[in-house]
């Protein structure tokens, strides 16, 4: 059979890309370490160094210490070259996120905004977009657009929005969000967000479920063994299923006919590990559950047992059925690190094959995570340009 054949400027594309991405991902790099590391030839090292340079994405700050000979130049990206903004529109608030090429978040803030499907509130939208936009006052050359994340199905291959319980939304076009905001929108459902940024800027990439814990229970799967330096963007590692709805871990039965979730079904994870089990206690304030449990509040330390005796059941469903890391994300997820090792000892117990549950990590992004993600799918595609 015929190997498809790669073309010379594909070639010098690959390379080029190859290189940034490994600047972009280690900060601080020398021309030896690139050509040793991606096993490319001084010369086109060089040759991309001087492209890249030129094209104000990496510049050389200083030199390395000397270990005998010339010192090796320091070779660092241009963090701002691009920005883009992420927004998370949930039930009550939109969040914003201002990134860069780094994937840090510069800055962000979050409104009151619950969501209505009606004219005022897009307009309001666009509003809060460009307001946001404003005040990070970045050159508008170097802005990428506006990534969505939406707490739903969305379908990229219809352009729509096809199923929001959390918005009371169905078959909603993207335009209908995007159409008073004046850049390119990219949409992506907020668990999908959520696990882009997880994944974004670590070094060693491997197969992992992102449990989000929030208002409602939702999830993502991404599929990978890399080290992030192949070209692919994290989108194109996420497991969609047949319909777009893989991850739905809140609609697994929990507990068979006990209480009925918001989907109207009964025993479903929803029920009994969403935020609004904790945040109810605290009058919707999930900040505060957390600190009266900090302080030893003994009846939210017993509401926060039975709640982690659930939530273990899930972790441990989800460690059988897919042998790999599982992240606990969401609101709850951004206060359960103190907890961790807790957690392990209660996992361990469910865990036929090991002894312990170290394969429960707590998010590493605890603000504003979905808008973070929304937006690295613009800093992502850009970068996949190179």
């Amino acid at each position: 059979m015929k190997k498809n054949r790669v073309s010379n400027p594909e070639v010098k594309k690959i390379n080029r890309n190859q290189i940034y991405r490994y600047v972009n991902k280690y900060e601080k790099v020398s021309k030896p370490d690139i050509a040793s590391t991606l096993g490319i030839s001084m010369p086109t090292v060089l040759q991309n160094i001087k492209e890249l340079t030129e094209r104000g994405l990496i510049c050389e700050v200083g030199a390395f210490e000397s270990t005998g000979g010339r010192k090796a130049r320091v070779i660092a990206p241009i963090y701002d070259a691009r920005y883009a903004i992420g927004i998370d529109i949930t039930q009550n608030h939109v969040g914003f996120v201002l990134t860069d090429l780094s994937g840090s978040v510069l800055m962000h803030t979050r409104e009151y905004k619950p969501f209505t499907n009606e004219r005022k509130y897009f307009m309001n939208l666009g509003e809060l977009a460009i307001k946001f936009l404003t005040s990070a006052n970045i050159p508008e050359d170097r802005f990428l657009g506006f990534g969505i994340s939406i707490p739903g199905i969305v379908s990229s291959e219809n352009a729509k929005i096809t199923f929001s319980h959390a918005l009371g939304i169905t078959d909603v076009p993207y335009t209908v969000f995007s159409q008073n905001i004046p850049n390119h929108c990219i949409f992506t459902n907020d668990a999908n967000a959520a696990i882009i940024a997880e994944m974004y800027s670590i070094q060693e990439r491997y197969t992992t479920v992102y449990l989000s814990l929030s208002n409602s229970v939702g999830g993502a799967i991404f599929m990978e063994k890399s080290n992030g330096l192949k070209g692919n963007q994290v989108i194109d590692n996420l497991y969609f299923g047949d319909n777009c709805r893989s991850g739905e871990f809140g609609h697994m039965t929990l507990i068979p006919g006990d209480r009925k979730c918001y989907c109207g079904k009964v025993g479903c994870v929803d029920a009994y590990c969403s935020a609004k089990i904790l945040a109810k206690l605290t009058d919707g304030k999930l900040e505060r559950f957390f600190k009266e449990l900090a302080d030893g509040n003994e009846e939210f330390t017993r509401i926060w047992e039975d709640y982690l005796s659930n939530l273990i059941i899930v972790v441990n469903n989800l460690r059988m059925a897919f042998d790999c890391q599982v992240i606990i994300g969401g609101y709850v997820g951004s206060f359960i690190e103190p907890y961790i090792s807790h957690l392990h000892e209660k996992a361990a117990l469910l865990n036929t094959f090991e002894n312990n549950a170290i394969y429960i990590k707590p998010c590493r992004y605890k603000i504003e995570a979905s808008a973070l993600g929304a937006a690295l799918r613009h800093i992502e595609g850009f970068i996949s340009t190179i």
